[in-house]
């Protein structure tokens, strides 16, 4: 809990800076944080160059936003409440509603496996359970998407995720409950899919 509160001060830290001049203080800022709002904005839209693209965007509104900056929140509450907001706008579009399928059957780069490493066969599985939640993740409600990646895999606090979300501590909790409860009567028991 302590380097979680050290972590928090350190954001904070060099947002003031980076609000006072110090241009290296939003390079370090972007270094620990571009990661986990890329991964958050791919799940929220299900689209690798659309989160790219809006990862961007957060900083761009970060940088542009520096002297309006004040500690009220964390950093990440606030980084993650731009991110929302961004990821929400961006599937209100229409261009959203019926995306462009390619007819390429490019499914990335072809597996390669060490010889020391797991049985291809545990491979597949990993992936075909991963798939799976990848797709019962997409079908969620965009909101109670949001309010479990936020809290379960970024490991904000419901207040901190109710922030974000610009909602109350109630609802987040009945959002990441409903989102766990989808999930648990989609997904097979035990991992078999």
């Amino acid at each position: 809990m302590e380097a979680r509160a050290q972590s928090q001060d350190e954001d904070v830290r060099l947002m003031l800076a980076f609000r006072d001049g110090d241009a290296a203080a939003f390079d370090a800022l972007f270094g620990r944080w571009a990661g986990r709002v890329m991964r958050y904005l791919e799940r929220m839209l299900r689209d690798a160059a659309s989160a790219e693209e809006l990862a961007q965007e957060v900083f761009v509104r970060v940088f542009k936003a520096r002297e309006r900056y004040r500690p009220d929140a964390r950093f990440s509450t606030w980084l993650y409440t731009i991110a929302t907001n961004l990821a929400l706008n961006e599937l209100r579009r229409p261009r959203r509603r019926n995306p462009h399928e390619s007819t390429d059957a490019d499914d990335g780069p072809p597996l390669a496996l060490a010889a020391q490493g797991p049985a291809a066969d545990d491979v597949a599985h990993a992936r075909h359970l991963g798939e799976a939640l990848d797709r019962e993740l997409a079908e969620l409600p965009e909101r109670q998407r949001s309010a479990l990646w936020l809290a379960a895999v970024e490991g904000l606090s419901y207040a901190e995720v109710a922030a974000a979300l610009d909602t109350t501590e109630k609802s987040v909790k009945a959002l990441v409950h409903r989102a766990r409860s989808a999930l648990a009567q989609r997904l097979p028991a035990g991992g078999e899919a």
